[in-house]
Formats: C-alpha cells, sequence, structure tokens
C-alpha cells in the first residue's frame, strides 16, 4: 500500500498543485515539535499555539482556492442559463446538444473540485491524528470542536463542502431538463415515475458520498457488517467495480446471509425439549446451539481463505454442508441418538459462509451502493434471527412419514434442509463468479473504512483508513515517507493479527465478545428459563424471541438518525456497556419471586442495550484498526467474527455447565459471568480512551 504522502504526490491535480495541504511539511513539523519537547527546549503549549496557527493557515489557503474555483463553476453556469433560456424560446436539436455537454463538462470540473476537497480533507484528518498519537493528546477534538462550531468556520468548507452543493443542483437540474421526457413538466424537485440520471450527475453524487460522513441508519447499520468503503478509488477501480457487480450473485449473498441466521435460531425455543426427549438434560441446549459456534470458529476461517480463490464453490459447499447437518439434526430423533443430533448442528456450523458474505460485498459491490449492500447485510441477518424463532412457533405439528418423524422438534432441521437445497439449485444456476484481479489476489479483504467527516455540532473521531496507514507508512515516527514493503503486508496468521491490535483495538474486541456473550445467554438458555419459572410454551418463548429480533431494526434507525447526531460515538459507547450492565443487574434472581415483567424488561434493556453497543463499537473498531488488517485473510472482519463466536461458544458451554447446579441455579449462575465481563470492559474502556485520548 502506498503511504499517504507519495498518493498525495502522485493524484495532485498539476495546475492546483500548490493549493493543496503541504503534508510532508506538517509531518517533519510534528517531528520536529516531538524532539524539541524531549530536549526541553520548547514547552507543550507553545507547540499547540503554533500547530493549530499552522493547520489554520494551510485550510485558510485550500478554501480560498475552492471559493474562487466555485466562482468560476458558478459564472460558467450563469451562462449557460442565459443560453438555455435564449433555447426555451427557439429550441434546436444541436444547439441543446451542445449545451448537454457544456453542462457535463462543468460537472466533470466540479468533480476535479470534489478531488481536491477529499484529497485535502484525508491530509487534514491524517495529520491531526498524527499529532494525536505521537503527543498522546485528544488536540483533534478541541481543533474540530473549536474551529467547526465558530460562525466563520473555514473547517466546514473542507469537511461538509458548503456551497458546492448548490452548484451540483444546477447541474443536476438542467441536465434533467435538457433531457428528452417526451412532453414531461417534472423537475428533479418532483418525484418523477422513470428516473433518467446523467452519468456525470451519478459520478458526483458518488463523490459527494465518499466525501462526506452522513450520520444516518444506512451509514450506522451499514458499520454492524465491518464492510465499508475505501478512501480515493480510482476511477479504474470504479470501473472493475461495475464489471464486476451482478445483481442477483448480490441478492444470492444476502439470502445465504439470512437463511443462516434463520438456521442459527430456530432451533432456539425447542432445543431443551429435543435434548430431554433424547434422554439428556434439559440444559444441554446450551451445547446442542453452541455446537454451531464451535464449528464456525474454524470455518470462518477457511471459508475466509477460500474467498481469496472463489466465491462460488464456497456458496455451494455451504450450502450442502448446512443440507446435509439438518438432515442429520432431523433425522437424530427417529435414531434416538443425540451423537447424530450434536454432528448435524456442527455440520451447520461448518458450512457458515459469513465471510464469503462479507468478503463479496466488500470486493464486487461498486462503491456508490456498497453502504446499502452492507446495510442489507445487516437487515438479512437481523430479519433471519427473528423469522428463526417465529418459524419454529409456527411448526407446532406431529406427524410420521414412513420411518421419519415431522414435529416441533425435527420440523425446523426438515424445513431447513429444504430451504438450503432451493438455495443450492438457485445458486447453481443464478450465481455468476467475478472476475479476479490474478497480480494481486488478497489485495482486498473483508473490512474496508469509510471515509470520515465533520458532523456539525459533534465531536467526531475523524480517523479513516487512510489515516491508519500511520504505523504503516511511519512506523518509526522518523517522519520518512515510506515505510519498507514487508510493513504494509496483510497478516499471515492470527498470531501476526494480534501483534498488530492496539489497546483501543483490544478494548473494541473486548466489547464486542461481552456483548455477544450476554447476547447468547439470553437467547440460548430462555426456554429453560421460562419453562422453569413461568411453564412458557414453545409458542411464547418463540414469540418472545422474535419480539426481541424486531426490536434490532428499530432501535438502531433511533440510534442511526438522531442518538449518534447528538452525542459522540464514545459517550453512547459507555452509556450503552452501562446499561447492559444494569439489564444483567436486573435479571439476577434474588429474594423477591421472579416475575415475567422483571425478566422481559430486564431481558428487552439487555437486548436492546447490546445491540446499540454493537453498532457504536464496530464503527470505532473499524476506525481504530490497521490498515495491514483491511485485507488479506486474517483480516479485522476475521477477528470479530472470531471474538463473537468464542464469546458464543463460552456462553453456550456455560449454559450446559451450570445446569448440573440445577435449574434453580441456572439463572444466577450464568448472568454472574456476563455480570463480571461487563464490568470489565467498563473499566477498560474508562482507561484506555482517558489514557490514549
Amino acid at each position: 500500500m502506498v503511504a499517504f504522502g507519495k498518493k498525495l504526490k502522485e493524484r495532485q491535480i498539476q495546475e492546483w498543485q500548490g493549493f493543496y495541504i503541504n503534508y510532508k511539511l506538517m509531518k517533519k513539523r510534528v517531528k520536529q515539535y516531538a524532539n524539541q519537547i524531549e530536549v526541553g527546549t520548547q514547552d507543550r503549549r507553545h507547540v499547540l499555539k503554533d500547530f493549530s496557527r499552522m493547520l489554520d493557515n494551510q485550510i485558510e489557503k485550500i478554501v480560498l482556492f475552492i471559493l474562487e474555483q466555485q466562482g468560476k463553476l458558478a459564472s460558467r453556469l450563469k451562462k449557460l442559463r442565459e443560453q438555455h433560456d435564449a433555447l426555451e424560446e427557439q429550441p434546436e436539436i444541436s444547439q441543446i446538444t451542445e449545451l448537454r455537454e457544456a453542462y457535463r463538462a462543468v460537472g466533470q470540473d466540479l468533480l476535479k473540485l470534489l478531488y481536491f476537497v477529499e484529497m485535502n480533507a484525508i491530509g487534514l484528518r491524517k495529520i491531526l491524528k498524527k499529532f494525536d498519537k505521537r503527543f498522546r493528546y485528544r488536540f483533534t477534538d478541541y481543533y474540530v470542536k473549536t474551529r467547526a462550531n465558530h460562525p466563520y468556520s473555514q473547517l466546514q468548507q473542507v469537511f461538509k463542502h458548503v456551497g458546492l452543493g448548490a452548484v451540483v443542483g444546477a447541474i443536476s437540474r438542467n441536465l434533467h431538463e435538457l433531457q428528452d421526457r417526451q412532453g414531461s413538466y417534472l423537475s428533479i424537485y418532483d418525484p418523477p415515475a422513470l428516473p433518467l440520471q446523467d452519468p456525470v450527475v451519478d459520478a458526483i453524487k458518488a463523490a459527494v458520498d465518499r466525501l462526506t460522513y452522513s450520520t444516518n441508519f444506512l451509514n450506522f447499520l451499514a458499520q454492524h457488517a465491518l464492510i465499508m468503503q475505501e478512501e480515493l478509488p480510482a476511477p479504474a477501480d470504479e470501473r472493475v467495480d461495475e464489471e464486476k457487480y451482478h445483481f442477483m450473485s448480490l441478492l444470492l449473498n444476502l439470502a445465504n446471509t439470512f437463511l443462516y441466521m434463520v438456521n442459527t435460531y430456530i432451533i432456539v425455543p425447542t432445543a431443551d425439549d429435543y435434548s430431554m426427549s433424547l434422554g439428556a438434560a434439559a440444559t444441554v441446549c446450551g451445547i446442542v446451539i453452541g455446537a454451531m459456534a464451535v464449528a464456525q470458529v474454524f470455518s470462518s476461517v477457511y471459508f475466509s481463505a477460500w474467498s481469496n480463490r472463489s466465491y462460488f464453490r464456497p456458496l455451494i459447499f455451504s450450502s450442502i454442508v448446512l443440507f446435509v447437518g439438518n438432515a442429520m439434526y432431523a433425522m437424530a430423533y427417529d435414531m434416538n441418538s443425540l451423537t447424530v443430533l450434536l454432528l448435524g448442528r456442527l455440520f451447520c456450523g461448518f458450512g457458515s459462509a459469513r465471510a464469503v458474505n462479507r468478503r463479496y460485498i466488500s470486493d464486487c459491490v461498486p462503491l456508490k451502493i456498497r453502504m446499502q449492500a452492507s446495510a442489507g447485510f445487516v437487515s438479512a441477518s437481523a430479519l433471519g434471527m427473528a423469522c428463526g424463532p417465529a418459524l419454529a412457533g409456527i411448526l407446532q405439528t406431529n406427524f410420521k412419514i414412513y420411518n421419519f418423524t415431522f414435529n416441533q422438534n425435527t420440523l425446523p432441521g426438515w424445513v431447513m434442509a429444504v430451504a438450503w437445497l432451493v438455495y443450492l439449485i438457485w445458486c447453481w444456476i443464478s450465481f455468476k463468479e467475478p472476475s479476479r484481479d490474478t497480480e494481486e489476489p488478497n489485495a482486498s479483504g473483508s473490512v474496508k473504512i469509510e471515509n470520515g467527516a465533520l458532523e456539525e455540532g459533534k465531536q467526531p473521531l475523524l480517523i479513516t483508513s487512510e489515516e491508519k496507514q500511520v504505523e504503516d507508512e511511519d512506523p518509526e515516527g522518523d517522519g520518512s515517507e515510506e515505510a519498507p514493503e514487508e510493513s504494509r503486508q496483510p497478516a499471515t496468521s492470527f498470531m501476526s493479527a494480534y501483534r498488530l491490535l492496539t489497546p483501543s483495538v483490544k478494548v473494541q474486541l473486548l466489547i464486542y465478545f461481552m456483548l455477544k456473550y450476554a447476547m447468547e445467554i439470553l437467547l440460548s438458555e430462555s426456554s429453560v428459563i421460562t419453562t422453569y419459572y413461568f411453564s412458557w410454551s414453545t409458542s411464547t418463548v418463540a414469540v418472545f424471541l422474535a419480539c426481541l429480533g424486531l426490536t434490532v431494526l428499530p432501535v438502531n434507525i433511533v440510534v442511526g438518525s438522531y442518538i449518534s447526531n447528538m452525542f459522540e460515538d464514545r459517550q453512547i459507547l459507555l452509556a450503552s456497556e452501562i446499561m447492559v450492565c444494569i439489564g444483567i443487574l436486573l435479571s439476577f434472581h434474588m429474594i423477591i419471586p421472579y416475575t415475567v415483567p422483571q425478566y422481559v424488561c430486564s431481558g428487552l434493556i439487555m437486548f436492546v442495550s447490546a445491540e446499540v453497543l454493537e453498532g457504536v463499537n464496530l464503527s470505532l473498531l473499524s476506525r481504530v484498526m490497521s490498515s495491514r488488517l483491511s485485507r488479506g485473510t486474517y483480516n479485522g472482519g476475521l477477528l470479530s467474527t472470531e471474538a463473537g463466536t468464542i464469546a458464543r461458544v463460552i456462553a453456550d458451554a456455560t449454559i450446559t455447565v451450570a445446569g448440573f447446579l440445577g435449574q434453580s441455579q441456572l439463572l444466577n449462575v450464568t448472568l454472574l459471568p456476563s455480570l463480571l465481563i461487563s464490568v470489565t470492559s467498563i473499566v477498560a474502556t474508562c482507561y484506555t480512551y482517558n489514557s490514549l485520548y
């Protein structure tokens, strides 16, 4: 990966060369500050003042140039408007065509200006991050807050490209009017029945989307998938994306995600009954549910490696293995074999292709819709999580065909086996293997980091994938522009990946482990707990679990659209951790009788808080993870998946082990580790962000 300083030099528009941020000079100045403070010739306060002044001067240079270029574009648009008005009186096809091309030419120049703004915005974020890292000081928060909220803010011009929106609107509206609409009087401000978008407008919109980090529902939801847009894609890269993209293949990829989540949770309401019907204790349901997660620990690795070479073959293999696993799960009842039951669930886990699902979106979906595809991945997972238990509640019947029994225990297996068989046929017929770049098979991974920008009235973590190359391009902090080639290579093993984790990343993974552990305890033991305390039927448990699953999307809408606009991510993170801890505390059965309202309310608090925590945590994780973990087999997506899967395995094992103490002790014994891990994560969060930021 090329260092940002070199990339900035290579991608500069030559005629605008003197107006870019002087990134190399500022890097050297940061090094000089560090040396001066170390030898005692300069104090920290003077350094902060001097660096602030330098940044202000650089931003002013950039902004004045942007305003100058905006004025030139506005003048050209004004002249074109006059020509447009004249054509309305005496329209001529040749002149309309020329005018349309003139508007497109303005659009191309606007694209150049947007790219100029983008390069400078990344340079500003990178140098701020480098300063914070070198001096262990939260200068970024101070600088952004003081400059962004000022009424004469120049920083807003860079991060929010104020004024350029009017130019975009003028180009879009006039190109729209000049298209042949067959007598239609619709404008861009009306909802057209058949929208026709000029290619240059699409390109401008994609550039604006890359430049603007809008804290909304889709962005917030997409962060759950750890699949983000890469910064500064070359036009050639976008063309490659278009060539690789195949809508039906993306739909099949999302269908695989949905079916796998249904497969995971469809057995939860009946796992305890199934275990008892085979002569085991009800708490053996922990092993039955967790067997799938155990296998997924291993399948995530080989599927991640396999996706370096193919997407079609892993999905076919996944479908076959899941078909076999579900058939074994269903047939275990008539075979009266707990071993076959567990082997069936293990097979299901070995068919987990979520690493392939993430990788496909990351590598083969065009940048302009990658955020929507990422949000679709998370939505499919959430919908599958809700549909699984709901489907189990419907499958309340009992009959036999030949020697096969179909009841509430076996039907989940039979239904999923049929679903995977249908999916296998559909995938075989419709999936299109994308073309691959054979020169760099590991060039892209399952985690790509999205461009961040300034939200008004908010102190963001201005850290992006380019910024995360700080360690890579300047590992010794000596101000050199480039690091050795091997220092930018992706991790080749779990140990090498672990060594790349900074303290803040380790804390984020601990939080992810904690929330997955707490959620798995709540979900997996729900059937046993509610049967023991409240005598709930399978249908009632299924409704409860389905309702929990249905909260995922509404909660993310509220947090992504409103809460994240009012508070820092770190504030939401800590508040969510505390709420998870409160939910766990309220779930304990103490002296008073255990009631349905207590169980439902505490479970809802815990689950909803964990969902909020997951989104914010993965958002922060994507921004602080090394760029070397954004590609290759052992990438950040795999690490987070493994952390969550191991948490689920340990949680399910805890349920089974605690079952030996009796069902009366099961609730408190399983909640105790959740409480300890939750308190530990809160302490680690407070310590890490107080010391590093």
